[in-house]
């Protein structure tokens, strides 16, 4: 019984569980976990690490070692005169060096001056600091997207719990009209027209669930949650927050697009830098220590006694390379280098202009959307004043159907506009906080 008692909680939880509550915050937030954009732009950064470290090596001592192992199966012999080995008048040939030889060596390089190696690491760091700001704005561009994916999901959602009010309210009246015409009381047209309007209302229900269904895929999609994840968008997500309009006063160059283009100008004017660095002197040090065996046996672990001796031998030198002509290409590539600075000041001129124009059009488009939403949240009361009145004439026979079903038209629509109302502010709001630079904002919220 315990057995089977465990296996219906078991059930029950997966169900519980089997439909994510979602907000706003938890979208944004799941889709900076495990949205691909996200996450590569995070591995960008943790690569730059990794490419800091390759650099900075280049200028630190480079250590080997190496050992080599060499059987000489014919010796080269030389012509040599007799006279030298008391045979005159003769040509001796003469074998030189031994079947056998072996090295075993540790060698040492040095950077003791090299401007490209230093500004390659320089580089390497603003690299670093380039996909910081590079992940940040790819976070703040899946915040903005996830965003108006979201509330353009809720959008349907309103307008899906709207039409079913508007079926309820309908089928209400149809019972009503029923209850007359079986009572001699109405007329059949009457219960006909009400029964096509209550159909017309349930073809259109489904179409908003499909397209909700098709919403709610896409927003699953931008923050990489399963597809066959259910999940719930709560009713308060549509609440307006009075959120701070700001002035002409707000600093543009705070805005992560500036200070990913201020970095980049860094990293270009470095590569002129590095390229400048090429007609530079460089100076480096080599220093290398080592044995040296030859004999007539296998050189290992062998002693004189074997025929085999070993000697030690070392060096250190400094190694001063001065370029002289290179046929003038550093210096083009040093002007095309400038070229590259002066289009992206271009760049980042353009970009401050169109950061100022969308600050002062969000706050624009908030101050109308707000004024709009205002208007028609008055129309919604007013349209519901004139249902409740022309259901209670209709009752009394002071109004017809058409006007009835005129009404319930006329208050689902009221709803609707002012559904989309909501959705506008909410969209203008979301440019707003991108405008100031605060798109995170909506990870705490």
């Amino acid at each position: 019984m315990k057995y089977r008692i465990s296996i219906l909680l078991a059930f029950l939880g997966f169900f519980a569980q089997a439909q994510e509550r979602l907000t706003l915050k938890d979208a944004v937030n799941y889709a900076l976990q495990n949205k691909a954009e996200a996450v590569k732009a995070r591995l960008d950064v943790q690569n730059s690490e990794y490419q800091i470290d390759e650099v900075r090596a280049n200028a630190l001592p480079q250590i080997s070692a190496n050992g080599t192992l060499t059987y000489n199966a014919i010796l080269q012999k030389s012509a040599l005169p007799g006279d030298m080995l008391g045979r005159p008048g003769e040509i001796i040939m003469i074998p030189f060096g031994q079947p056998w030889q072996s090295t075993a060596a540790v060698s040492l390089n040095q950077q003791l001056f090299n401007q490209a190696v230093f500004t390659g690491l320089k580089a390497a760091k603003s690299t670093r600091e380039f996909y910081k700001i590079n992940a940040q704005l790819t976070e703040e561009q899946v915040i903005e997207k996830v965003a108006n994916s979201y509330y353009e999901a809720y959008k349907t959602e309103s307008q899906l719990t709207t039409i079913d009010k508007t079926i309820e309210n309908t089928s209400r009246v149809r019972d009503v009209i029923k209850s007359l015409f079986d009572n001699g009381l109405a007329k059949k047209i009457d219960l006909d027209r009400i029964d096509v309007s209550l159909n017309n209302l349930k073809g259109n229900r489904q179409q908003l669930v499909n397209a909700l269904q098709l919403q709610e895929n896409a927003l699953k999609y931008l923050i990489g949650m399963d597809m066959n994840q259910d999940i719930e968008l709560p009713e308060n997500t549509f609440e307006i927050t009075k959120h701070a309009l700001v002035d002409d006063s707000v600093n543009i160059e705070n805005r992560t697009e500036i200070r990913l283009l201020e970095k980049q100008s860094e990293l270009l004017a470095l590569n002129k830098k590095a390229i400048n660095a090429e007609g530079y002197p460089s100076l480096s040090m080599n220093a290398n220590f080592g044995y040296l065996g030859l004999g007539s046996q296998f050189p290992w672990f062998a002693k004189p006694a074997d025929g085999v001796y070993w000697s030690s031998y070392s060096a250190i030198g400094l190694n001063l390379s001065i370029p002289i002509f290179n046929g003038g290409s550093v210096k083009a590539r040093v002007k095309q280098a400038q070229i590259d600075i002066e289009r992206l000041e271009a760049d980042k001129r353009d970009t401050r202009l169109g950061l100022d124009m969308s600050l002062k059009n969000a706050v624009t488009q908030l101050n109308n959307s707000l004024i709009t939403l205002n208007v028609q949240k008055e129309n919604v009361n007013l349209a519901k004043e004139v249902l409740t009145n022309v259901e209670n004439n209709y009752k009394f026979g002071l109004a017809t159907l058409t006007d009835l079903l005129d009404a319930e038209t006329q208050y689902a629509d009221a709803q609707n506009n002012h559904t989309s109302a909501l959705l506008d502010y909410k969209v203008a709001e979301i440019a707003l906080i991108k405008a100031k630079g605060e798109l995170k904002s909506l990870t705490e919220e």
